[in-house]
């Protein structure tokens, strides 16, 4: 048998490591750290702020464009290297509108376009999660773009052309799952971002949203994925897609490559009633012909 005084020394122990065991759990149990690592992997940060082989969220991650190549910054919880000194505030500014804690214009190679339609409770939930996660020291890389976007005034005049920043408003002549859906498409997983062809200055034509992009990121051909018979995925039914959104699987029973199967690998974390209102907004857009080829 084991001593009394071992056996209350081992209580002793035990009862006084509880406390710190028990808060650490509740913390990551905590309903706003949960919320928050949804809304990271549903809005692809994982992907994008990662290099190939490289640390999580240290950035490094190439963006091949025609105006050059953008490279994405350390994201991680680091105090100088990445965002460990930003606020709940610093995220929502430079999610909503582009701008850095130091006041940068951000190039529209960060999709905050889209970004900005999200709920402020949905980043501050994510600027948690992200402050919970461990920390790089890796330094960001400097972006190699044409001579005339080397000048950050240039991304002030875009923004000025072309940016209307402004939380998801949900549309009364539509019902709930549609806007339930159309705010996971249109804000957190930034759908339009590659789905929609840009113009000349890299803005998005939006009267062609969802229509595909013969340019896309590392210069991939981008889907239709508007509804139309004979250019989009107006064929598809809502198991195809059911399929697709988890697995990556087409209707002829291959699976996506290339960039969309990265984000595959985030969309199939969508809760069931998420996936099924996106389909629902997926299905009631506007068919559109246009045959993405080159």
């Amino acid at each position: 048998m084991i001593p009394v005084p071992h056996l209350l020394a081992v209580v002793g122990l035990l009862l006084a490591t509880l406390p710190s065991w028990t808060s650490a759990q509740t913390q990551s149990d905590s309903p706003l750290l949960e919320r928050g690592e949804y809304v990271f992997k549903i809005s692809g940060c994982g992907n994008c702020h990662t290099a190939e082989n490289g640390v999580p969220l240290a950035g490094g991650r190439p963006l091949v464009t025609p105006f050059g190549t953008f490279y994405s910054p350390n994201i991680t919880s680091h105090k100088t290297a990445g965002i460990g000194a930003w606020s709940a505030d610093d995220l929502q500014r430079a999610l909503h509108h582009g701008v850095s804690p130091q006041g940068r214009n951000y190039y529209p190679a960060f999709p905050y376009t889209s970004y900005t339609r999200m709920v402020a409770e949905d980043i501050r939930a994510l600027h948690a999660y992200l402050l919970s996660l461990p920390a790089s020291e890796q330094t960001n890389r400097d972006h190699d773009l044409v001579l005339f976007l080397r000048w950050r005034v240039a991304a002030l005049v875009w923004k000025w052309l072309f940016f209307s920043p402004g939380e998801f408003q949900q549309r009364s002549d539509q019902n709930q799952q549609w806007n339930q859906g159309a705010y996971i498409a249109e804000a957190m997983a930034h759908c339009g971002e590659c789905h929609t062809p840009r113009n000349l200055f890299g803005a998005l034509q939006l009267d062609l949203a969802y229509a595909g992009n013969a340019q896309g990121p590392e210069d991939e051909l981008v889907p239709n994925i508007t509804p139309h018979k004979g250019t989009g995925i107006g064929d598809w039914s809502r198991a195809d897609l059911e399929l697709f959104l988890q697995f990556g699987e087409l209707p002829n029973g291959e699976y996506t490559a290339g960039t969309m199967d990265q984000v595959i690998s985030e969309l199939r974390h969508l809760t069931a009633g998420d996936r099924e209102v996106l389909i629902d907004y997926i299905l009631a857009l506007p068919p559109i012909e246009n045959r993405v080829s080159r």
